[in-house]
């Protein structure tokens, strides 16, 4: 006769807590060490003293962000000590997109099934987009592109990664607060690279938002060697450093072209019809592993002169055919009439390679016969006569455009994304037409 096998250890400690309130439990977590940093746990209080409503979350990159926000959701899931007093029942998991949500939130290195052990994983059901503890807790996967899909289900808690780059922030953030009403203390973590957003700058100033901070260098111990050293010499001190690095909020620079507020009045969800689509490329001049960047950027006009900013595709130490494969792929994607290519460091090369990736792809040769600031700033004229839209969230573009002034950029680096930039719009709402441009079908 084959033997009925009882609840498992885990099963059994979860139910012996379930009998103790939540004082004992606490005393009894605080008798063993968390594993993790100060910065990973939840804080006990909000700015103004009181339980908190959200805890802020800021790091650098791969400061262990997203290890805070996996094991928050286990510790919620498992009703575990300085987490909850009981299991959750409903959580809510909110990524930038549903593969970020899965991939990084979920199935990552750092992700919510990571940090489990085998004894009390969850069941990841991929396509109902939901994890399932053996105790019954339930967390759903959303994406910020998403807003209305946050419309009706009820949560105890949720967990927001990468809030600074969201497209529809505002709208996403206000949609998931109607549903967090479930249990005693519905709360949420939000885990993000800090950007100075009207959103977290409104949840800075909150006081029921508890915040930690966290630079890269704080967890030196799960880094490579060669990747810390490496990003520390090239970026130590700048602005962009200092934001993806440090954890910082860097606010706009005095001297530059374009403010975050100019940037996020410009954004829009969609474009319209476009009368006319281009893809600009800024080559580099070698393409080693310090090289600059590639910058690879999409526009379009409409009929009534405004300009849609469509597609960042910037690539880093590529290779020409590598770029050219890219650019020629966006072209074709967006149905675009031409590409516009800068030629003062490849001069034919640039029209050789894309030739090579696609022969039937009408190229046009642009050369810079001024400083970049002087081709950048009737560009940001435009900007502020709201001639210009970009068409979702590009956060790198929008970091490069915020930190170039007079002398460039604070980094001393090339602005390859803005270039490629400048050079779009100025293909399409600042050159001179030789011809009637085609009327386009969308």
């Amino acid at each position: 006769m084959t033997r009925r096998r009882g609840p498992g250890l885990a099963t059994k400690l979860t139910r012996a807590l379930a009998s103790y309130d939540g004082e004992s439990i606490a005393a009894i977590g605080s008798l063993f060490d968390l594993p993790g940093r100060d910065d990973q746990h939840p804080p006990a209080r909000g700015n103004d003293g009181r339980e908190w409503l959200q805890w802020l979350a800021l790091g650098g990159r791969g400061a262990g962000k997203t290890r805070a926000g996996a094991e928050f959701v286990r510790g919620v899931a498992l009703g575990l000590a300085g987490y909850a007093l009981k299991p959750a029942g409903r959580i809510a998991i909110i990524g930038e997109t549903m593969a970020d949500a899965r991939e990084v939130m979920v199935e990552g290195v750092s992700g919510v099934m990571g940090v489990h052990g085998n004894f009390e994983r969850p069941a990841f059901e991929p396509s109902r987009r939901r994890l399932v503890w053996p105790n019954g807790a339930v967390a759903q996967l959303f994406s910020a592109e998403d807003p209305e899909s946050l419309r009706g289900p009820q949560f105890e808690c949720a967990w927001l990664d990468e809030l600074g780059k969201w497209r529809h922030g505002e709208e996403v953030f206000d949609m998931l607060q109607f549903g967090l009403r479930l249990g005693a203390h519905p709360r949420q973590v939000i885990t993000t690279t800090p950007r100075p957003t009207k959103l977290i700058k409104r949840l800075l100033a909150d006081g029921r938002t508890a915040v930690t901070r966290a630079a890269t260098k704080a967890n030196r111990a799960h880094l490579p060697p060669e990747f810390l050293t490496g990003v520390l010499a090239r970026y130590k001190g700048t602005r962009l450093g200092r934001q993806e690095l440090e954890g910082e909020i860097i606010e706009d620079r005095a001297d530059a072209l374009w403010s975050l507020a100019t940037l996020e009045d410009a954004r829009v969800e969609t474009a319209p019809p476009l009368r006319e689509v281009v893809v600009a490329i800024d080559p580099p001049a070698s393409s080693h592993r310090r090289a600059d960047r590639c910058g690879i950027v999409a526009a379009g006009i409409d009929e009534d002169g405004v300009v849609y900013v469509l597609a960042d595709e910037s690539l880093a130490a590529a290779r020409p055919t590598a770029w050219a494969r890219v650019a020629v792929a966006l072209y074709h994607r967006l149905r675009a009439d031409r590409v516009v290519a800068e030629v003062n460091q490849g001069g034919d090369m640039v029209a050789a390679v894309i030739a090579e990736a696609d022969p039937n792809v009408p190229v046009k040769k642009v050369r810079a016969t001024r400083g970049k600031y002087l081709r950048a700033a009737p560009v940001a004229q435009l900007y502020e006569q709201k001639r210009v839209k970009h068409v979702g969230a590009f956060c790198e573009l929008e970091d490069e455009m915020r930190d170039f002034g007079p002398a460039g950029l604070a980094n001393g680096r090339s602005p390859d994304r803005l270039d490629a930039l400048v050079w779009a719009i100025n293909e399409l709402a600042l050159g001179p037409k030789t011809e009637e441009p085609r009327v386009r079908r969308v």
